[in-house]
């Protein structure tokens, strides 16, 4: 069972010494386009999540309702979320839509067998069908774009969802406004300097506070509320409300 643990006010303040002291330490390096950056990690990327969100990733299909059937999973990577998702919904179609092709191609290679459809595009270009899908999830991929690309995928995501269904999100959350500023200034400062066109996407962490990713996702039509929080890891479950949404998930 996983366990919450909210940052003390002490912690946060170590927390933020620790963010400005790194974020000054990659002020020279060049950012990269976000598919590349995957690209280049590929051979250590599994390990390196693992380590950091392993115990969310064996657990997140816990927060799925029973009788899952269709899944769309936004920013899917190697599909390391899918594993606990097909060991509970063996029978499931699931829809992966990431950048990187590298990682699809091994998403594939996993899930050979199973109801595994991997689409390599920009899901916030990429035209989701309407009233589709049982349930759709992101497992640690909207803290890389900035507020107002958040707020455009959570409408894309509540149209594209089946009536009275749900989207499950894990990602990183600012602890405070003050970490959400920072990290917006870093990735302006970024662009600024970046050669790269703007409409690609930069490599650059861009947390909100719980507050306002909350307020995206109402905004878009959902009813939210935190199914897990843990230091700035953060599960959020947002149905697309009717008298039926939001009668199961885990805790």
């Amino acid at each position: 069972m996983l366990e919450n643990k909210i940052r003390t006010q002490e912690e946060i303040g170590a927390y933020l010494r620790e963010l400005k002291e790194w974020i000054a330490g990659e002020e020279d390096k060049e950012a990269e386009e976000m598919s590349a950056f995957f690209a280049r990690r590929l051979a250590h990327y599994e390990d390196v999540h693992l380590g950091n969100w392993g115990e969310l990733y064996e657990h997140i299909a816990d927060f799925f309702d029973e009788g899952l059937e269709t899944l769309l999973d936004i920013g899917c990577g190697t599909g390391l979320e899918l594993e606990a998702v097909y060991r509970r919904f063996p029978e499931a179609r699931v829809t992966g839509i990431d950048l990187s092709g590298d990682m699809l191609a091994r998403a594939r290679e996993k899930f050979v067998g199973k109801g595994f459809q991997g689409i390599e595009a920009d899901y916030f270009v990429y035209p989701f069908p309407a009233e589709t899908f049982d349930a759709a999830l992101s497992f640690e991929t909207l803290h890389h774009f900035p507020y107002e690309k958040k707020g455009k995928i959570y409408e894309k995501l509540f149209q594209t969802l089946k009536k009275g269904r749900y989207y499950i999100e894990c990602d990183y959350v600012a602890c405070c406004q003050e970490e959400e500023d920072l990290c917006r200034e870093r990735l302006a400062r970024a662009r600024a300097k970046s050669a790269l066109p703007e409409d690609v996407f930069l490599h650059i962490d861009t947390p909100l506070t719980l507050e306002h990713q909350t307020e995206l996702m109402e905004r878009a039509g959902f009813r939210v509320r935190v199914l897990y929080q843990n230091g700035g890891t953060v599960v959020f479950r947002a149905d697309k409300a009717d008298a039926q949404a939001g009668k199961g998930g885990a805790a």
